[in-house]
């Protein structure tokens, strides 16, 4: 089911091989809408629970009800695998990798991603209660009507993902590469996006109503309104 791939021991290290390995996918080609890849292998109501998966390398399987509560992950890579009702609650991911995934029906509470790649992955009817994620390169992902509100990304890679009609009123997307993503009905209601690139967002079609700001990104949305915006 799964290979151990012979990498070097440190965080650091483990994200650079990752990285490595990604670039020469073709993830970052699977367009919005496009269909998942094809799965050659099921894993039906796989019992994960606590296990250390570092290292563990998982190709075009699909995974129904897999149960990966409080796993320790560390550079494992997950390619074009789906998976259906899977329990990720409490786990912990460092600079490891789910790229050009689909999730479906799968539950995030409290789960914690540290440097890791989601290039490419979609996510459909997912929960991402008390989520938190921080750097990492979540580009081209899916995540329409998600509800993210009690979720936090910090210093992450966002660029031409599909956040619109996702819910992140009162969350936390800071320092947060936005650049390209679809962002056409999401609401934005006092979010935390300082420090994010929100040279994206159309102000008329999006709610931003009590988001928290910096100075220079007030002159970004004044500009994407059409105002002439000039020094005193």
């Amino acid at each position: 089911m799964g290979a151990d791939l012979a990498l070097p021991e440190s965080p650091s290290g483990l994200y650079s091989l990752a990285s490595d390995f990604l670039e020469e996918e073709t993830m970052a080609e699977r367009t919005h809408g496009a269909p998942p890849p094809e799965t050659l292998t099921t894993v039906a109501k796989a019992d994960w629970y606590g296990r250390d998966i570092t290292r563990q390398q998982h190709s075009q399987i699909l995974f129904t009800d897999l149960d990966m509560t409080e796993v320790q992950n560390t550079g494992a890579v997950f390619t074009g695998c789906m998976f259906r009702g899977g329990d990720f609650n409490a786990s912990t991911h460092e600079a490891a990798a789910f790229i050009n995934c689909t999730f479906v029906a799968c539950k995030f509470f409290d789960v914690r991603f540290v440097q890791c790649k989601f290039v490419g992955s979609t996510f459909e009817a997912c929960t991402f209660d008390s989520m938190k994620v921080t750097g990492g390169d979540w580009s081209f992902t899916a995540l329409p009507g998600a509800d993210l509100r009690s979720a936090s990304f910090s210093g992450t890679r966002m660029r031409d993902a599909d956040l619109s009609n996702s819910k992140c009123q009162g969350g936390s997307l800071r320092d947060v590469d936005l650049a390209g993503a679809w962002l056409h009905g999401v609401n934005f209601s006092k979010c935390d996006l300082r420090g994010s690139d929100l040279s994206a967002i159309e102000p008329d079609k999006a709610q931003i109503k009590g988001a928290i700001i910096t100075v220079d990104q007030a002159v970004t949305i004044a500009q994407a309104l059409g105002l002439d915006v000039r020094p005193d």
